[in-house]
């Protein structure tokens, strides 16, 4: 059986009972729930499940659902750069599958989210229809207000749906594209300028690490701040690379690491023990090795990055 994996950002962390639901809409709609993890600051919830393609499609669209109803973007509050109540959906090729099914996958499930929802929908990544929305940071760039003045361009109109913002659940990103891995490391300071500025020095766009996407973000409630990063091809820049580059540059300004904290699930041969031990990664005794998970079909529960 072909395996696919679905990692959808829900843009809610606080209210344990919404979390609750959009777990129990994936595994009653047939998926194996992998993990969850809920993040207070950023008030963002990451779902990691998996399956064959009619059992994740189903999941991934009874999560929509359960989100759509459960969230208004216009309450919420969080240091994650958001556009939409299920904020992106990316499909990854796992064992026995190919990217160019997920591609298909993505674009057929964009289209009757965007129907059944009144929902305005981007594709993204390898299932992107231009050049110029390929990239998720390009389509979030400004926040909701600026995408929706964009939208009123024909170069920014939706994929599908409407050319304006759902009222309450705003924007959703679907796309196609190969496992990436969601990792922050947290500086003892409150200092956003450094977090920033070692940000830029690390992220590819800026001349850095290649494969690294990176921002600084505060944790106001616990005096830090965060470098929080995407490797998109973890085996042209590790994790432990990152780390040392990040302690590096952290030292360099007069800062600590205190951890680092792992988003979702990493395959196995990216991390070891040894440099999970060296990274400070958090939970790590939860087992974040994506294959281990899929072996035993079974979720852990729900981590949770939380002040205190």
């Amino acid at each position: 059986m072909a395996v696919i994996e679905c990692v959808p950002n829900v843009s809610e962390a606080v209210r344990a009972d919404t979390i609750t639901a959009c777990s129990t809409a994936i595994t009653r709609a047939g998926a194996i729930l992998l993990d969850v993890h809920a993040d207070d600051a950023h008030n963002r919830a990451v779902f990691t499940m998996a399956g064959d393609d009619g059992s994740v499609v189903a999941a991934s669209h009874a999560l929509v659902a359960t989100a759509v109803a459960a969230i208004d973007l216009r309450a919420h509050r969080g240091v994650h750069p958001r556009i939409g109540a299920i904020d992106v959906v990316p499909f990854v090729p796992l064992a026995g599958a190919t990217l160019d099914t997920c591609i298909a996958i993505a674009r057929e499930f964009a289209a009757i989210v965007a129907a059944r929802h009144a929902l305005p929908v981007f594709l993204y990544e390898a299932a992107a229809a231009a050049p110029h929305r390929q990239r998720l940071e390009d389509i979030r760039r400004g926040g909701l207000d600026a995408l929706a003045s964009r939208m009123q361009t024909p170069e920014w109109a939706p994929d599908f749906g409407p050319d304006q913002p759902h009222p309450t659940a705003g924007v959703t990103v679907v796309g196609a594209r190969m496992p990436l891995i969601a990792f922050n490391i947290n500086l003892a300071t409150d200092r956003i300028d450094v977090a920033s500025a070692i940000a830029r020095t690390i992220r590819e766009s800026s001349g850095g690490l290649p494969a690294v996407k990176a921002l600084g973000l505060p944790l106001a409630d616990r005096r830090l701040v965060q470098v929080s990063m995407n490797l998109t091809d973890y085996r042209q820049t590790s994790m432990r690379r990152v780390f040392d580059v990040v302690a590096a540059e952290a030292a360099r300004a007069g800062m600590a690491v205190v951890e680092s904290e792992i988003v979702g699930l990493v395959p196995a041969d990216a991390l070891t023990a040894d440099d999970a031990l060296a990274m400070r990664v958090r939970d790590f005794h939860l087992d974040p090795i994506i294959e281990h998970r899929l072996s035993q079909r079974t979720s852990v529960g729900i981590s949770r990055s939380s002040a205190g």
